[in-house]
């Protein structure tokens, strides 16, 4: 007898240990539209929110500065954001969908500070998994 609860107890751990796994994994950005993908970048940056980092992107993503011509791809990028986890942006956003057309849609995301103002454009597609960030430029009118 104590042989099966023991066994029936492991066969429930195994089975919900696997269930709690798998969502972990799930993309939970992945029924979101465009418009909330756009968002959700600008609270991620402004915020120093990281939760969705590994959802938000695509595999070949490339971040762009105009200002300086840094270029950074998805791991630098990634690095980049974790460093500056928690760091609240002190400004006013705004974002708005310029054009979807298809599987492709390009947002503006405005970042108001006090001393400038930030615009990131946001090329997004949508994938199997959903809409995804694919390149940001950066550029400071």
């Amino acid at each position: 007898m104590k042989t099966t609860i023991t066994t029936i107890a492991a066969l429930c751990v195994l089975i919900f240990g696997f269930n709690a796994t798998a969502k972990e994994n799930a993309n939970p950005l992945k029924r979101l539209n465009s418009r909330a993908i756009a968002l959700t970048y600008l609270q991620t940056i402004s915020t120093g929110n990281i939760q969705y980092n590994k959802h938000l992107y695509t595999i070949d993503f490339e971040y762009r500065n105009s200002s300086n011509d840094q270029v950074s791809n998805k791991s630098q990028y990634l690095r980049f954001l974790k460093e500056n986890k928690g760091l609240q942006y002190d400004c006013d956003t705004t974002y708005e969908i310029l054009d979807e057309t298809g599987n492709t849609a390009v947002g503006k995301a405005t970042m108001k500070f006090k001393n400038f103002t930030r615009i990131d454009y946001i090329t997004m597609l949508q994938t199997s998994d959903g809409w995804k960030v694919s390149k940001i430029v950066t550029t400071y009118p």
